[in-house]
């Protein structure tokens, strides 16, 4: 049983950290004028698809979309949904 748990955390761990290498190559991309940049819906289905917390983390540390209320109040949101499904997903593994 421990076997599925790690494999489980660490694909969470994969995602989250693609979102939030992806947070971070957006913001770059935000600096160059011209460049096409990564959507909007990109960085929610991310989010919505387990990677809220590199998301969220990426929000701050590099001070990006902070000022878009939907992303303050909608990955906060959506980190409450990928803890609810984890947690259940953790009780059918046992």
């Amino acid at each position: 049983m421990e076997k599925k748990l790690l494999i489980v955390m660490a694909i969470f761990v994969s995602i989250n950290l693609i979102a939030f290498l992806i947070m971070f190559l957006d913001k770059l991309k935000s600096r160059k004028k011209g460049v096409e940049r990564i959507s909007e819906g990109l960085l929610f289905f991310m989010a919505a698809a387990f990677g809220s917390v590199g998301v969220y983390t990426g929000m701050f540390a590099f001070r990006h979309k902070t000022q878009k209320w939907y992303f303050l109040l909608g990955i906060p949101l959506l980190m409450l949904q990928n803890g609810a499904i984890l947690y259940l997903a953790y009780l059918f593994l046992i």
